[in-house]
């Protein structure tokens, strides 16, 4: 899954006198790394960059309460589209202070590289900003690439260094060569190196399936978070009995849908979530969301305001 890029890697990258801004629904694998690193962690307000630069200014004006001194260095953790809110991150801010107090990011692209951007390669090209600017880029292999693992990116000197000093790669083992493989294959036709644009038609289709399966959702009531434009769709159900229920009626229909609870949200916010492919068609969309609306109505769940038009 890529679990380990983020729990193994991170602690390469920062030290007990580091300061790390983490996002507050950032995924446990993240999280998971913070802890492990041993740097001082502050969580700031989901994709609020503004709370995010509060925090920071704050921390800096005193010292590591790890070491008593000034910390070595800053490095904000963020997600190109979060997994369980399909939120696409505010790019251009956080490189704006990323800049502007000289820190480091670091972006989770888990769920966006091959999903947005018109060629598929994340938020840097959704938001039309040079990657440069990312210091880490971070990514698994397990969706758009088919594959498994995970990799990371970055300048040579920075991939070297976590080459020598990261747990997972020190006990770690090789990827197999079909997986490798797989991801090369991708890689080509995501870029169209295939002689294809079977890549750009995907990426085209999966944002056109996005939007659709996001309006139609909200026109019968309903409630959905996210970004119109990403692919990860959360239905909310609130309660956990109810998610459960919602999940085993929609498997009647010969629908399987990933039922979220907590720990993985908070214990009143279960909900649905959706992770929508280009492939996925017109049809199947539809015969979806007749069924979502029929399972909707028998356990009550309609929690948005209908929206005919957007």
């Amino acid at each position: 899954m890529g679990f380990a890029t983020n729990s193994m890697n991170i602690p390469a990258l920062v030290d007990k006198g580091s300061l790390i801004l983490s996002d507050r629904l950032n995924h446990a694998s993240l999280v998971t790394g913070c802890r492990l690193s041993g740097a001082h962690t502050l969580v700031f307000r989901h994709n609020n960059a503004k709370d995010c630069e509060r925090k920071l200014r704050d921390a800096l004006s005193g010292v590591s309460p790890k070491t008593g001194q000034k910390y070595n260095k800053v490095l904000i953790i963020i997600e190109g589209i979060y997994s369980m809110e399909g939120t696409i991150v505010d790019l251009p801010s956080f490189i704006a202070i990323k800049k502007k107090y000289n820190c480091y990011l670091f972006l989770d692209e888990a769920h966006s590289i091959g999903a947005v951007g018109p060629s598929g390669r994340g938020v840097a090209e959704y938001w039309g900003c040079d990657s440069k600017d990312i210091d880490i880029m971070m990514g698994t292999l397990t969706k758009s690439f088919a594959s498994a693992g995970g990799y990371m990116g970055g300048a040579k000197k920075t991939i070297d260094h976590i080459r020598r000093y990261s747990a997972g790669t020190c006990y770690g083992v090789t990827m197999s060569p079909p997986l490798i493989a797989q991801v090369e294959k991708a890689v080509q036709i995501m870029c169209g190196q295939d002689g294809t644009d079977i890549g750009h038609q995907k990426a085209i289709q999966l944002l056109e399936n996005s939007r659709y399966f996001r309006k139609e959702l909200r026109k019968r009531g309903f409630l959905v978070y996210g970004n119109n434009d990403s692919p990860v769709v959360p239905l909310m159900t609130f309660y956990i009995t109810k998610v459960v229920e919602f999940s085993r009626r929609m498997l009647k229909h010969n629908i399987g849908i990933v039922a979220v609870g907590y720990p993985a949200t908070p214990l009143l916010e279960a909900r649905v979530r959706f992770c929508l492919s280009a492939d996925h068609t017109k049809e199947h969309l539809d015969y979806i969301l007749e069924a979502l609306e029929q399972v909707g109505a028998e356990t009550n769940t309609f929690y948005g305001k209908k929206i005919t038009d957007e």
